[in-house]
């Protein structure tokens, strides 16, 4: 994978520059969208390289993930999961599903739930997540689904 470092970010400033790169720049996502009210709740991971920070994932728990997505108590929502092209296929995107796993499985937390982006639900299934129900645009254009996968 690489000499990368996975820790849980508490200054965002690098999370938000992987977010800024790859959701804004690349696949045009607007800022207010992108940036939303839910950081102030998230967990949020954060991987770094020699280079700096190159990996993000986000996930919420609790009141917020209930507010926002309708989950109960016992369910983590990852989003937001991010990786700079340069890094992209060396499976540190896999690392930080994981770790999203392992941080939600320490908290107590029974499954997680996300919104993955269509081109990306192969590598979800891979981690064993379980897509259902139909295809919607959750605002960006860009067409999802929802997955679940049970942590054991």
């Amino acid at each position: 994978m690489g000499p990368y470092r996975i820790r849980i970010a508490r200054d965002l400033a690098g999370c938000h520059a992987v977010r800024r790169e790859v959701f804004i720049v690349e696949q045009s996502i607007p800022e207010a969208e992108e940036m939303d009210a839910y950081d102030a709740h998230a967990v949020h991971l954060l991987a770094t390289g020699p280079d700096g920070p190159v990996g993000t994932v986000r996930f919420l728990h609790g009141a917020a993930a209930h507010r926002k997505y309708g989950v109960d108590a016992g369910t983590a929502v990852l989003g937001r999961l991010a990786t700079v092209k340069s890094v992209r296929g060396t499976g540190l995107g896999a690392a930080l599903v994981r770790a999203v796993e392992a941080e939600a499985r320490r908290l107590g937390l029974a499954r997680i739930y996300l919104e993955a982006q269509t081109h990306a639900l192969g590598f979800y299934e891979r981690l064993g997540y379980a897509a259902h129900g139909p295809e919607f645009d959750e605002g960006s254009g860009i067409p999802h689904r929802a997955m679940t996968k049970e942590l054991g």
